[in-house]
């Protein structure tokens, strides 16, 4: 039976749970593994050794930790439930080599960046990080639950900076269209006020043509006047010469 989807985290082989399309939980329902039971001929081998309690309960409360830490995952294939729990074996130093490789491999092969953010480098990380948990949970349930925590804590960490950037994102693109509303608004401003700043330029010159005409004409009716003035001083000066003339004859005396 091939995994539904291959993963750095070490599972053991799918069982089937139940043919039917409805899930049943273990815990209502046992499980029945897909391959059939082999028949005993001959003379029966002798019982093994039974295990001390201790160490039988502290298999199951491994297994049971284990199991709690990092859940099996369970699918539908031919209206079949297939679950597939995470290994239980332990883990030696070439293991641990080969981990690094396949991690390293799988990064080189899915393209993931170095920098910046990228949800494959953060999935195979994660992966990875599950795997060690369960390398060390097999080894000491209690070191494997400090680095649950650690790993829960990482998790949150993650998901606060990403609703940060979210809500900053969504920030930003409110205050990018306030912007660009308010940038329309202001250019609808510039153009009334250039508009308005034009008509009253047009004014101020129909303004200066009439003041320079009404210069224009009381300058030449201050001419006319001007020399309409003058022409009265000449004729009341000779006028006066005239008179002052005839005065003169009048008052002289008779030789």
């Amino acid at each position: 039976m091939i995994p539904p989807s291959e993963s750095l985290l070490k599972y053991d082989n799918p069982e089937l749970v139940s043919k039917n399309t409805e899930k049943k939980s273990p815990k209502d329902q046992p499980l029945k593994v897909s391959h059939q039971q082999p028949t005993i001929s001959g003379p029966v081998p002798p019982l093994p050794k039974p295990k001390s309690p201790s160490s039988d309960a502290f298999a199951q409360q491994a297994d049971e930790i284990l199991n709690a830490i990092l859940p099996p995952r369970e699918w539908m294939e031919d209206n079949q439930l297939w679950i597939q729990r995470v290994s239980s074996m332990p883990c030696t130093r070439p293991d641990v080599i080969r981990l690094q490789e396949e991690m390293d491999l799988k990064l080189q092969q899915r393209q993931a960046r170095d920098t910046g953010i990228c949800p494959v480098r953060r999935e195979l990380y994660t992966q990875c990080f599950d795997e060690i948990i369960r390398q060390v949970t097999i080894n000491c349930a209690e070191r494997g639950l400090l680095l649950l925590r650690v790993r829960n804590e990482i998790r949150m960490t993650i998901d606060a900076y990403q609703t940060l950037y979210e809500s900053s994102v969504a920030f930003g693109m409110r205050k990018a269209l306030q912007a660009e509303q308010g940038k329309s608004d202001m250019e609808k401003k510039i153009v009334d006020l250039e508009n308005e700043k034009k008509e009253l330029e047009k004014q101020l010159n129909e303004q200066k043509a009439k003041c320079e005409a009404i210069e224009r004409s009381e300058n030449e009716r201050r001419q006319v006047e001007e020399k309409k003035h003058t022409e009265e001083i000449q004729f009341l000066k000779r006028t006066n010469q005239q008179l002052k003339i005839q005065l003169d004859a009048i008052i002289a005396p008779k030789k």
